[in-house]
């Protein structure tokens, strides 16, 4: 019972364990420091700090003290505990009469023997004594029936006299048992310290896992503030912008109105005015006084086209509602809103448009006039080989990305092999670690007997898709360390995203083989159609 008392007081109560860095809080009372950190950060919204095990409360967060002597007094305490041998009660095979805890256990003559046995027992050599034990059997030679005396490095065995002499472990390094237990605890204690160090850092990576988390939690609801600020900005904006639309539109259509019933209320006189000259003129037309008819003036105004009439073209000047301003008004209110989200931070991927840089083409790639297509040859372009000059058949563009996100097309050509994606500029360009993907600096997709693949660090992953399209997107956001690739095709497919942290200004990168890439400014309906398809996209 007290043996169960002691083990007790070398376990922490809150993992039941042997104490693992063990501290002591200001009570006495002592907890591994892993499991007592957890139990005080659980305390710490209330404020109040005790003790798990007397629950003696603390004003502040206690500080916790190392118990070196804890350890200590564990290894003092387990080194005079008795082994499970003698727990279970081994006891003396000479003591009939009355049983007597036995010291030690004999192999040859496989009896264990009190303290007064044991001084009359042999000293003989070949009487190998041990501790105590119920089966003696395990602590003899199979073979030659002794005792286990030696320890067979080479064949990591226990071994008897006899083995290392004649045996399979005759001329091995051997040594004693005592010897071998003495490394070997050293070894445990290596051992055990290694994989503490390795439990701390699980939870020095857990603790700073749980702090990203809570990093992710503010940065999204600081962006949820800005968005909804951003947003109620917008709507005050579109509301604003509506009102001065519609006073536009107001104005336009109250100064028709007033064009309109002005040349109504002129039509009107005027329509009066031919009356009275139509009766006017059938009357005269009735008479047969020629000297009054040839001299009427009326007449004469009518008969040489002067008169003042309204025409078709009056309607025309008119006009309708001019769309044009209320257009410009709309647009460059757009235009405002966009500024604005661009200045808070929520800025729109550019598409970018590419140039080769002719300077880092390989012998067998020929670029075109305009620099936006990389084409393979068999004979060798006349290109002046440069120090930024590839040895294989690849070449960079002059376009550098070092922030931002970014999207461009290519067209590829039927047939033929190529690899295009994006690479520092630090890039080797001579052996065989200067082709796209076969480095730590570049990434790539590649096309290879009709079959697609990704390739980064000469690690090279298979895509279960099959080609469908000659045209496809590539899709960079640098900050987010993000580089995509989709074939344009309808639906647009993803085909797969590298995740990376870009240390340094990045640039296209395309290999070809009996094929050409022709590099284009991306689409931005197609950009638009990608971003709204991410929720769909497996990254």
């Amino acid at each position: 019972m007290a043996s169960s008392d002691v083990r007790c007081k070398q376990n922490c109560s809150i993992c039941l364990s042997t104490y693992i860095d063990a501290v002591t809080l200001g009570c006495g009372h002592n907890f591994c420091r892993v499991c007592i950190h957890r139990v005080l950060d659980t305390q710490d919204e209330a404020g109040v700090y005790s003790c798990p095990e007397c629950r003696e409360e603390f004003p502040e967060r206690p500080v916790l003290e190392n118990i070196e002597k804890c350890y200590d007094a564990v290894e003092r305490d387990m080194s005079t505990q008795p082994d499970p041998e003698e727990i279970t009660g081994i006891l003396c095979t000479y003591c009939i009469h009355s049983p007597v805890p036995a010291a030690k256990s004999c192999l040859l003559c496989e009896a264990s023997l009190c303290d007064h046995h044991l001084r009359v027992h042999s000293k003989a050599a070949e009487h190998v004594l041990t501790e105590p034990s119920a089966n003696l059997e395990v602590r003899k030679c199979d073979i030659h029936k002794r005792g286990l005396e030696y320890y067979c490095i080479e064949d990591a065995a226990c071994i008897c006299a006899s083995c290392s002499l004649t045996g399979k472990h005759k001329g091995h390094q051997i040594e004693l048992l005592d010897e071998a237990l003495l490394k070997k605890k050293k070894w445990l204690r290596n051992v055990s310290d290694n994989l503490l160090a390795k439990r701390e850092g699980n939870v020095s990576r857990i603790e700073a896992l749980c702090k990203h988390i809570t990093d992710v939690h503010e940065r999204a609801q600081a962006t949820n503030q800005s968005i909804s600020g951003l947003f109620i900005d917008i709507r005050r904006q579109v509301d604003d912008l509506e009102k001065v639309v519609c006073s536009e539109i107001s104005r336009q259509e109250e100064q028709m109105s007033l064009s309109v019933s002005d040349l109504i209320q002129h039509l009107e006189i005027e329509k009066d005015d031919l009356h009275r000259t139509i009766v006017s003129f059938q009357q005269m037309s009735l008479m047969r006084d020629p000297i009054v008819v040839l001299r009427n003036q009326e007449l004469y105004r009518y008969n040489t086209g002067k008169i003042d009439t309204c025409t078709e073209d009056d309607m025309h000047t008119i006009g309708d509602l001019d769309i044009l301003p209320i257009s410009y008004m709309i647009h460059r209110a757009m235009r405002r809103i966009i500024e604005e989200a661009n200045s808070r931070g929520f800025r729109e991927p550019t598409a970018s448009g590419i140039l080769l840089d002719i300077n880092t083409a390989g012998k067998n790639v020929a670029v075109s006039d305009t620099f936006q297509m990389a084409s393979w040859s068999e004979v060798s372009p006349n290109h002046q080989a440069t120090s930024k000059t590839f040895q294989s058949c690849q070449v960079l563009s002059i376009n550098y990305f070092s922030s931002g996100e970014h999207f461009l097309e290519v067209d590829s050509k039927a047939g033929g092999d190529w690899c295009v994606g994006m690479s520092y500029d630090t890039i080797d360009r001579k052996g065989e670690r200067c082709i796209i993907g076969h480095n730590d600096k570049s990434w790539g997709l590649r096309l290879w007997s009709n079959q697609y693949s990704v390739v980064h660090d000469s690690r090279v992953v298979l895509l279960p898709v099959q080609p469908s399209c000659k045209k496809l997107g590539l899709y960079l956001d640098y900050e987010a360390g993000r580089l995509s690739f989709y074939e344009l095709s309808d639906p647009i497919r993803h085909l797969h995203t590298f995740s990376a942290k870009f240390t340094e200004p990045l640039r296209i990168l395309c290999w070809v083989m009996g094929s050409s890439l022709k590099f284009h400014r991306g689409s931005l309906v197609l950009l638009r159609k990608i971003l709204d398809n991410t929720k769909e996209v497996q990254f």
